[in-house]
């Protein structure tokens, strides 16, 4: 079926609404629905917790931790096909609606409306989305907090069509978004796969080599297991000089020794930011210890990215790094492939076996520890062959995950395009028709 725009169309009397199908009204929100307050008191026991997510208003579970008042007295009474809005710090807000489908209770911060005879509250759902999609609300904050009051809110405009227009437009982009996001998660299992698999090949490479026949001996540390029986084991220290990075003290800033460094954002796996550096004194004295050559593997220190590896190709002529990053140099490269450290590095952050006797969180990696940690050594020769084999392996995933990753951004891009098209009258679904289960045509739409 190919939808086309409506026939005829009317200039909106708010010019930011644009052009609208002629038959359709414009009307304030608080004739659309109506701004509830109900709270539970002493009956939280009674209701779900619900939370307003990017997946929409789910029911969220008490048990997973997170943070939580010690009592919910205060929260509001949330019915099936009550709407949900964040209206305060829009801009940092990655989603301000979600239609509920559960009897529920949600935080009071949030704005709960209930639609009136007017108004179908997917319609109402969907369009508040489509203004997300571009902050279409910005215009009615105030405050610091960039916050939306409920008497400025009651009186946005938004396009009304007929009620069963509404309905009709609802059911539309509830099987057409339905089979967008069932590609999207058809590509995210993909990329997952393709993560666990990158794992896995890593993972075998650093720790059993490329030779199936190798005969194999246990590397007496327990995250790598059997290792072949010729590599070692040694510690960090025996291979690689381990430096953390430079304390930044910007009251003893002078400006006679400016040098540009490094900071542990800049480092991600096997990628390194050199854009907009800040800049610290490093004096001649001090630069030998606290710069990076060619080949210096970064490690972050701490934070979120704990752990992230990459390698210094030269990117600029002179660069520093600070305290949140070690640096490792090579003792001898005759005898060490740092890319065979870096995928090491990779393995241990990625898999189950962290950095820290197994425990499931570190909050950082200090240089003792560092040090002291015994990674497999093989032969230098070895190290090279297992790098090649890895980087080949690598840019097939990276490649892979690329397709991809555009495949879900192209997704998202068409899912947002449908739904704006539609709440604002760009097509005409009324002739729409919900195709049966075995059917497998496309719906296509031509938006002249």
């Amino acid at each position: 079926m190919r939808l086309r725009r409506y026939e005829n169309y009317q200039q909106a009397d708010d010019d930011w609404l644009g052009e609208l199908p002629d038959h359709w009204n414009v009307r304030r929100t608080k004739t659309m629905f109506t701004l509830q307050k109900s709270k539970v008191g002493r009956a939280s026991a009674d209701y779900s917790l619900l939370s307003l997510t990017l997946g929409g208003v789910i029911v969220r579970d008490m048990d997973e931790g997170g943070k939580l008042p010690a009592e919910f007295d205060n929260y509001q009474i949330v019915q099936p096909g009550d709407l949900v809005f964040c209206l305060f710090d829009i801009d940092e807000t990655p989603r301000t609606i979600g239609i509920a489908y559960d009897h529920g209770m949600i935080t009071g911060a949030y704005s709960v409306y209930r639609a009136l005879p007017s108004c179908v509250p997917e319609y109402a759902s969907y369009y508040f989305l489509h203004l997300d999609s571009f902050k279409g609300l910005r215009p009615f904050y105030t405050g610091l907090r960039k916050v939306v009051r409920a008497d400025t809110f009651s009186k946005v405009t938004m396009p009304a069509p007929p009620l069963e227009e509404q309905k009709q437009i609802a059911a539309f982009l509830d099987y057409e978004t339905a089979k967008i996001d069932a590609l999207i998660e058809k590509q995210q299992q993909l990329i997952a796969l393709l993560g666990e698999k990158r794992q896995a090949v890593i993972s075998h490479a650093v720790t059993k080599g490329l030779n199936p026949d190798a005969p194999l001996r246990d590397s007496g540390v327990e995250w790598v297991g059997d290792i072949p029986e010729h590599w070692r084991t040694p510690p960090v220290y025996a291979r690689y000089d381990a430096v953390l990075g430079k304390m930044y003290d910007e009251n003893k800033l002078t400006g006679l020794h400016p040098t540009v460094y490094l900071r542990n954002a800049d480092v991600n796996w096997d990628s390194i930011n050199v854009e907009s550096l800040p800049t610290m004194d490093i004096t001649p004295h001090e630069f030998e210890r606290f710069s990076v050559k060619k080949g210096d593997l970064l490690i972050c220190e701490g934070g979120a990215g704990i752990g992230q590896t990459a390698i210094w190709q030269d990117e600029l002529e002179r660069c520093g790094f600070q305290k949140a990053l070690h640096r490792l140099r090579p003792l001898d490269p005759d005898v060490e492939n740092p890319r065979f450290f870096y995928y090491c590095m990779r393995f241990v952050i990625e898999t189950d076996w962290v950095l820290a006797g197994g425990t499931a969180t570190i909050p950082h990696l200090t240089g003792e520890q560092l040090r002291k940690y015994r990674f497999p050594c093989p032969p230098k020769y070895e190290q090279d062959e297992i790098v090649s084999h890895l980087d080949t392996i690598s840019e097939k995933f990276d490649r892979i995950e690329s397709h991809a990753s555009e495949a879900v951004e192209l997704l998202q891009e068409r899912r947002t395009a449908l739904i704006s098209a539609a709440v604002t009258g760009k097509i005409d679904v009324r002739g729409w028709k919900r195709p049966s289960s075995d059917a497998r045509l496309e719906t296509e739409m031509e938006v002249a």
